[in-house]
């Protein structure tokens, strides 16, 4: 193994970009998700780990997955408040300049949130962060061969959703340029 060092909290801007994505694939929502990066940023910054691999995206999407499980548990134990109206619709989406495509996004990240808990977690650190299946398996604790599996069996149910709600493919979620992938 390489040498240990500290994560480096000037260089913790670098991946915000990519952790947002991130954290907006888990959540569904984009409110959720800059909080539930916030929260990410916070655990790292407040215990300063030591890491033994050159992988500090792999280190921060591990802390925002578990930030995300523990909010969702205790969300859980957390009285359910009033449901906010069905035709309520955001105010604000700034992925693109482009209004279909702007839908097109939050369908598929909606969809994403509603994934089983591994195959989103293989999904959102393969297509959304851009981690090789191997820097993916060390993130996820799973071998290579397992993000293989799940990888495409989330991107089948991803797909199959949005077809399901007329949803243009080409919002579907593919590879990373030059990341391996075996189905093709």
């Amino acid at each position: 193994m390489g040498s240990v060092r500290r994560l480096d909290p000037e260089h913790l801007g670098d991946h915000l970009d990519r952790l947002f994505r991130a954290a907006w694939a888990m959540c569904g929502r984009r409110e959720d998700a800059e909080d539930l990066v916030q929260d990410t940023y916070a655990r790292v910054l407040a215990r300063p780990r030591l890491l033994r691999r050159d992988d500090d995206l792999g280190y921060l999407l591990q802390v925002l997955r578990n930030t995300h499980i523990t909010r969702l548990r205790a969300s859980a134990r957390r009285p359910v408040s009033a449901p906010w109206p069905e035709d309520l619709e955001p105010a604000d989406v700034r992925t693109s300049w482009d209004p279909q495509a702007a839908l097109d996004v939050s369908a598929l990240f909606a969809a994403i949130s509603e994934l089983p808990g591994d195959f989103r977690d293989t999904l959102v650190a393969v297509d959304v962060a851009g981690l090789s299946y191997g820097e993916a398996g060390r993130a996820l604790g799973v071998p290579e061969a397992t993000i293989t599996t799940r990888l495409h069996r989330a991107r089948r149910r991803v797909a199959d959703m949005l077809s399901a709600q007329d949803v243009a493919p080409a919002a579907a979620p593919s590879s990373a340029p030059g990341r391996k992938d075996p189905g093709r």
